[in-house]
């Protein structure tokens, strides 16, 4: 039974989920007796009449072997999540704290085997719920130049339109949106030549756009990285936007930090021996530098899903005209929010554009009616429900 928290920063925030122990076991020979792995669940049979082995929490089972028992790896109560259990979630959990943290960790805190969290891992990632990503944030290092573009699409040209702007390099995140025949496109490119190129050669020429808005990013305040659906603590970047106080100035990046971070946005978990090894450096060295990255705002080395796998389905984007005046508060406001996993400050008539996760309709009503209801000094407000999601976090989705 999921039970609701009230986060300790001021919002409303995610269900509580139960990860008890005690579960079945697992027969690997002919009539062999068993061991129990997780919590409460069903069981696995690998040997011909053998008992069985419980990987997940009350689920169900599949036999393997030959008069075998079975194997279970759901829950008894789907747990909200694209076909995620309780084990999956309580994986994703620790690796959401800790992308990096050792099977061996993420064992011991979900109560299962090494193996079995492995394995699990493994499916959640090889059939794309989830990914490891790792990446400088420009924004921090004050490289580039940021851009939040709406696209107004003819009526039947908006999936064709959509697709052609995720193949963009230059694309961070498209989706479409309730309204306007819009789609929504997140540009980082090198500066504002760069920016009115891409507009009006690339974009502003292919078959179905009718019209383009386009904002810069002035300042960046919230992104996924500080959505913590898990957690009931705010991230430091959150806590500094909560406080109205700025962030600490972001450590120096050379061309060894660089090389380092490609390596681990082709495997974020990379070992800090095979780091060193391809970097051409001693352990320490690849060490300290991981250490001084991770510990700082300028590396987003994190756990990606979209917040749908996660038990979030609803999604909702947001414009608010908000008086410079009132700006600082509206800011903070709104940081006290678990729901909201990006906002940003940007250039023309709607200064605030955020985005925020939701379980549901009904949770995304309550949000507007108690926090956009409360901002003081608006003079416009525009929301919309993300309808599908082309890409995220540099990552394409594939549609038909």
């Amino acid at each position: 039974m999921t039970t609701e928290r009230t986060a300790r920063y001021g919002g409303v925030g995610a269900a509580a989920r139960g990860e008890g122990k005690g579960g079945a076991a697992r027969g690997d020979g002919v009539g062999g007796t068993a061991r129990g792995e997780s919590a409460g669940g069903g069981a696995r049979g690998e040997g011909a009449g053998g008992v069985a082995r419980g990987e997940g929490v009350g689920g169900g089972a599949r036999g393997e072997g030959p008069g075998g028992a079975a194997r279970a790896e759901g829950v008894g109560r789907a747990v909200p999540g694209a076909g995620l259990d309780a084990l999956d979630h309580g994986i994703l959990k620790v690796l959401h704290r800790d992308p990096r943290a050792p099977f061996a960790e993420v064992a011991a805190a979900v109560g299962a085997h090494e193996r079995t969290v492995a394995r699990r891992l493994e499916r959640m990632t090889a059939d794309g719920r989830v990914a490891f990503v790792a990446a400088l944030v420009p924004e921090y290092q004050y490289e580039g130049v940021t851009a939040e573009i709406a696209v107004r699409c003819a009526p039947g040209r908006v999936h064709e339109v959509a697709l052609t702007l995720a193949a963009l390099d230059e694309t961070r995140s498209v989706e479409v949106a309730t309204g306007a025949l819009d789609v929504f496109v997140e540009l980082q490119v090198a500066g504002h030549d760069a920016l009115l190129t891409l507009v009006d050669t690339v974009i502003g020429r292919l078959d179905g756009v009718v019209d383009i808005h386009s904002a810069v990013v002035l300042r960046l305040l919230l992104t996924a990285s500080d959505w913590a659906p898990y957690d009931d603590e705010p991230t430091d970047v959150r806590r500094h936007a909560v406080e109205g106080t700025a962030l600490p100035e972001p450590p120096p990046v050379d061309e060894l930090d660089r090389r380092l971070v490609e390596l681990l946005r082709r495997d974020a978990r990379m070992s800090t021996t095979r780091l060193a090894r391809e970097l051409s450096v001693g352990e320490t060295t690849a060490r300290r530098r991981l250490a001084r990255l991770t510990a700082s705002h300028v590396l987003h080395l994190r756990l990606h899903a979209d917040p749908a796998v996660l038990g979030y389905p609803v999604e909702a984007r947001f414009r608010l005209g908000v008086p410079h005046r009132e700006l600082d508060a509206a800011i903070r406001l709104l940081a006290r929010e678990p729901a909201l996993r990006h906002l940003v400050v940007t250039s023309g008539g709607t200064s605030l554009l955020g985005y925020s996760s939701h379980r549901d309709t009904r949770d995304f009503q309550e949000f507007t009616a108690r926090v956009l209801a409360r901002l003081e000094g608006v003079t416009s407000t525009e929301t919309a429900l993300l309808m599908r999601t082309y890409k995220r976090a540099g990552v394409a989705a594939v549609h038909g």
